[in-house]
């Protein structure tokens, strides 16, 4: 499943441990913004990941799913870059 998965954490610590678990998962397109293509038992484990590390009361993260037709009309303006959904990922 294709998705954009975006966050806001209250604590710089919490934040750095938020990203580096996301990352294991998908690519980084802005600064609290991931694109990620994983299957449902990626996805359970990197939420879960997640909902373990965050403070429910400050911190949000949020999943967006996409269908593949769009996520083939994905636009960008300006600085970004353009994740090819053919490309090949390894989950380590």
């Amino acid at each position: 499943m294709n998705m954009i998965v975006a966050y806001d954490i209250a604590e710089p610590r919490r934040l750095n441990k938020v990203a580096k678990i996301i990352k294991d998962y998908g690519l980084r397109v802005q600064k609290s913004i991931f694109e990620v293509d994983v299957d449902s038992r990626h996805f359970a484990e990197m939420k879960y990941r997640i909902e373990d590390m965050i403070e429910k009361t400050e911190d949000g993260v949020k999943y967006f799913p996409l269908c593949e037709k769009c996520a083939g009309t994905v636009e960008i303006i300006g600085q970004g870059i353009f994740i090819d959904p053919d490309e090949e990922f390894y989950v380590l």
